[in-house]
């Protein structure tokens, strides 16, 4: 697995980790029907930056650099529809990663 150390850094923040429960189970974590990507445009889907950025009660700068930290390892896939932008766990990467700490570490 490469850029292990790069992956541990952006884990080892309690937001970033907050960002990638919430994405793991968006339903239950964003209560505004705009904030899913509706299955019609990906069937992937994906939440909004801005009502991530409003559930993290942080500046969208800081939080549009910890998606695009995440999205850089592999954590996060993006989807930009116009002027918004959708964010979604990367289910593979992650289970990639629980597979490396389980055998190597």
């Amino acid at each position: 697995m490469e850029n292990q150390i790069e992956i541990f850094k952006v884990l080892a923040n309690e937001t970033r980790l907050d960002m990638l429960k919430w994405l793991k189970d968006p339903m239950n974590h964003f209560d505004k029907t705009t904030a899913h990507l509706a299955k019609n445009i990906s069937e992937k889907g994906g939440v909004c930056v801005g009502d991530i950025q409003e559930k993290a009660n942080m500046s969208q700068s800081t939080v549009s650099h910890y998606l695009t930290m995440m999205q850089r390892v592999g954590l996060l896939e993006s989807e930009r529809h116009g002027k918004w932008t959708y964010y979604r766990r990367n289910d593979e990467r992650i289970q990639e990663i629980a597979e490396f700490i389980k055998k190597e570490l």
